[in-house]
This record gives structure tokens, C-alpha cells and sequence, in this order.
């Protein structure tokens, strides 16, 4: 990622089979590109409550889409900077 810019964010959701899956979709207009993927399978007993699944689906796809950037900017830091003495995690 060189600058700030413009980002767009896609999401979609569906169902298959007892699972409802969601899926984000960021990008930035250097062609940067993160996803986040979320599921949600039945709950006990096969209840399927749709609305709550969906959500569900969308925040577990926006946690993951979260860890994956936070993953990007560790490593632009570690590739554009350095650091004296040791590393500390």
C-alpha cells in the first residue's frame, strides 16, 4: 500500500446448504485487494434463525478481513523500517 486513497468495500451473502456464508471484498485503487470470509453453519437441532446467521456470517467475515489487514501493515512496518537491538513481540 503506497498512499491513502479511495477503498471500496463489496459484500456479499448466501446460503448453501445449512451453512450461510459471507464474504468481504476490500480494495484500494493501487490494487491492493483483502477478503474476509465469515460462516455460520445450523445451529443445534438444525435451527436456522436467517437474520441472526447473516449477521452472524458478517461480523465473523469483518474479524477476519481485520486480522488480514493487521497482517499487511506488520509487514509493511517490518519491511520499511529497522529497528535497532532486538525484536519484541
Amino acid at each position: 500500500m503506497r498512499h491513502p486513497g479511495q477503498w471500496k468495500m463489496d459484500i456479499g451473502l448466501d446460503e448453501i446448504g445449512g451453512v450461510t456464508r459471507a464474504e468481504v471484498r476490500l480494495g484500494g485503487t493501487d490494487d491492493t485487494r483483502f477478503t474476509g470470509i465469515g460462516l455460520v453453519e445450523n445451529g443445534p437441532r438444525g435451527l436456522h434463525l436467517p437474520g441472526i446467521a447473516a449477521e452472524l456470517a458478517l461480523a465473523r467475515a469483518l474479524s477476519d478481513l481485520t486480522e488480514e489487514l493487521l497482517e499487511a501493515v506488520a509487514s509493511d512496518i517490518d519491511t520499511q523500517f529497522t529497528f535497532p537491538g532486538p525484536r519484541v513481540n
